[in-house]
């Protein structure tokens, strides 16, 4: 199935970009925190919840009824593990918005366009 971004060129773009801002990480036990959800958007969410959006956007969501049934499961998955961490904390790094907050809203936030019941995950 298709998939409209799946490289990592995002995280280095955030990386370089929040650089020296208040997105960026303060030390470096935040930053290790911070890249482990970007990777965790990359690796464990946006092939099961980006590849939902993709499909609607573009009206494939029937064309790939199969596949999108076979990757609901894990994006549920991927969900219940940000769910999790949200339930105990207003932030994924630290106390503050960062870049992984950023990262991990994109996709997230249209999860519900895409057939994903986010009522299931009230924290986030």
């Amino acid at each position: 199935m298709p998939c409209p971004y799946t490289s990592s060129t995002g995280i280095r773009c955030m990386f370089y970009l929040s650089e020296g801002t208040e997105f960026f990480f303060s030390d470096k036990f935040e930053g290790a925190q911070a890249m482990q959800w970007l990777f965790f958007e990359q690796y464990s969410h946006e092939p099961f919840i980006a590849t939902f959006r993709f499909c609607y956007l573009t009206g494939k969501a029937q064309e790939y009824r199969e596949a999108l049934k076979q990757k609901q499961a894990p994006g549920y998955d991927a969900l219940g593990v940000m769910e999790q961490h949200l339930a105990n904390h207003a932030f994924f790094t630290g106390d503050r918005y960062t870049i992984a907050d950023i990262g991990l809203f994109a996709y997230t936030h249209f999860a519900g366009e895409s057939g994903f019941d986010l009522t299931k995950v009230p924290a986030i």
